[in-house]
């Protein structure tokens, strides 16, 4: 991919953070990457599973590693904590997108990147069709975007205890329906999906969203994530994913693969950046996406 490997930092080490790794390490120098370090809040859970020096045991010593990519899939109190400085250092990749609901939050990283020379970068994960929704967006022709997402009760983790009296054999209840930015707060990680789309769909944004939860214990083996897009004259579209997933698990198995596409090819997209950059072009981020800008000339 490039003359040297890029250096990526994992930030959690989760059901997606230990996918990310094994990639990383099964396929990495292949795709010219290479770990840089790994951070989880608890330690002891990386001590078999990766070389010492690998590990990163006070996540504010990233600072002292050489890193291209910072790789964020634990919460979204790291976005918050850290985001800002990460970019200080290198390009970061938000997998918990639900921190951006902060408007602040999300103006201070998109102004740290812009400042330092890097990228904030936000994939899709199981949102489909976030390109198209985009697309409309920024033509002027998305009028509305509402999203559904149904689990089965023990995959969400909802704060407030607002789920904490399921029962087996319950069957379907909606726990929310409103604005994705009132949301993501109560489903922090259960809603990236949906803070994905808002940011895709920029115009809208977290506010103009509509977001759904539903509970269901029917759903044992797979999620369903259901996307309406609505357009000028009675344009619309409906699509319907069946994400394959355990009991208990946050993320679909879909998801990971999903993710880990999304990784190379903003790496990918990051490496041809290095060769525009010599012709004095820098990325920055337009709504999870990359655009190029050209960078003002020096006086001679």
């Amino acid at each position: 991919m490039a003359d040297r490997a890029l250096k990526v930092g994992i930030v959690g080490y989760g059901h997606l953070g230990q996918f990310l790794v094994e990639k990383i390490q099964n396929e990495g120098p292949e795709a010219g990457l290479q770990l840089a370090f790994v951070w989880n809040r608890n330690a002891d859970k990386l001590r078999d599973s990766l070389p010492k020096e690998l590990i990163l045991h006070d996540l504010s010593d990233f600072t002292h590693r050489d890193t291209d990519v910072i790789v964020e899939v634990c919460h979204p109190m790291i976005v918050k904590e850290f985001g800002v400085k990460f970019l200080s250092r290198a390009h970061f990749l938000v997998g918990s997108p639900s921190a951006l609901s902060d408007p602040q939050l999300e103006q201070d990283l998109r102004t740290a990147a812009k400042q330092h020379g890097k990228t904030l970068y936000v994939p899709s994960g199981a949102l489909w069709g976030g390109q198209d929704i985009q697309k409309m967006n920024d033509s002027g022709t998305l009028q509305a975007l509402s999203i559904r997402m149904s689990k089965h009760p023990s995959c969400f983790r909802l704060t407030g205890g607002l789920l904490s009296d399921w029962t087996e054999g319950e069957g379907r209840r909606v726990l929310y329906h409103g604005s994705v930015a009132e949301l993501c707060p109560i489903a922090p990680n259960n809603v990236n999906t949906m803070a994905a789309a808002a940011i895709a769909a920029s115009k809208l944004g977290f506010n103009g969203v509509t977001g759904e939860i539903v509970s269901d214990t029917a759903l044992s083996d797979y999620h369903i994530v259901e996307v309406e897009v609505t357009g000028p004259d009675g344009f619309t579209v409906k699509t319907v994913r069946q994400n394959p997933a355990k009991l208990g698990a946050v993320t679909g198995n879909a998801t990971y693969n999903s993710f880990w596409s999304s990784l190379l090819e903003y790496l990918f997209v990051l490496f041809q950046s290095a060769k525009v950059m010599e012709e004095g072009y820098i990325y920055v981020d337009n709504s999870g996406l990359l655009q190029k800008v050209k960078k003002k000339k020096k006086n001679t």
